[in-house]
């Protein structure tokens, strides 16, 4: 529609693919450019257990396991001061997360295979896209 009406302007097309009507046919856009800025209130990524599991892979970050029931765990637990932030939440397997129990990953000499982080929007892109397309890369700091 904003191609439609000039609002934006194609830049990549989906290859062989075409949007018709009655009296039109266009290139099926991949990625636009739009003609005039649009205010997009900023969008906070919600904490929540999803959000972690989705930003760790889907992985234990002490082991690495993917193929196993995970759970939440402090890295710095809650009872030494820990909060519930991004930085400070990882997913973990059952054994990895009762193996460590009330320790930081230093006293249960457990190190981290990645340190958390609050991930941003272009993190969860990739997530939710799932197959990519390679002409997004550029405009996404992607490569």
């Amino acid at each position: 529609m904003l191609l439609f009406l000039r609002k934006a302007e194609l830049i990549e097309a989906s290859n062989g693919k075409v949007i018709r009507s009655v009296s039109l046919a266009m290139p099926f856009p991949s990625v636009v450019r739009l003609s005039a800025f649009v205010r997009v209130p900023y969008k906070k990524i919600i904490l929540s257990r999803k959000n972690i599991l989705r930003r760790d892979g889907h992985r234990c970050q002490y082991c690495g396991r993917g193929d196993v029931p995970l759970t939440m765990d402090h890295v710095q637990p809650r009872s030494k001061g820990g909060e519930d932030a991004w930085e400070n939440l990882v997913a973990a397997c059952v054994k990895c997360n009762n193996k460590k129990g009330d320790s930081t990953p230093e006293e249960a000499a457990m190190p981290l295979l990645r340190q958390p982080m609050k991930p941003n929007h272009v993190t969860f892109i990739r997530h939710f896209v799932g197959n990519m397309d390679d002409r997004w890369k550029p405009y996404l700091f992607m490569h």
